[in-house]
């Protein structure tokens, strides 16, 4: 189940951060801040979700992600892939290296990046 953009934003709080208490959290937002009762509501729908859990300390709970960063948007990504571009990573890379406008250096660097992710394929 993926994430709202409101989670996905706390999320990105407890990744950043690794084990943090809601204070911590709230404290993180920039102004104007949301209000604890917000965030509890969000650290619920993420806990349900099985993106982040808590251990309790007296009346405090400490949160930290169930759910590597890299893993949630790798999923993200393959999903947008299989919805927006027909299951095509083609496809997609097509859409990704003609829409964004890249500069002429950052399509070199990012065939360096190919052309390394082949040579580790073939080994």
């Amino acid at each position: 189940m993926a994430l709202s953009k409101s989670e996905e934003q706390l999320m990105e709080l407890i990744w950043k951060q690794e084990k943090v208490f809601m204070k911590d959290l709230i404290d993180s937002y920039p102004a104007p801040k949301p209000a604890g009762t917000t965030i509890a509501t969000l650290l619920k729908r993420i806990c349900d979700k099985g993106y982040a859990d808590y251990t309790t300390f007296g009346n405090s709970r400490q949160y930290y992600p169930l759910v590597k960063k890299a893993d949630y948007f790798s999923r993200q990504v393959k999903g947008m892939i299989k919805n927006y571009f027909d299951n095509s990573p083609m496809q997609f890379a097509s859409f990704f290296t003609k829409a964004t406008n890249l500069t002429s250096a950052e399509l070199e660097e990012l065939k360096k990046i190919i052309d390394q992710e082949i040579k580790r394929k073939k080994k």
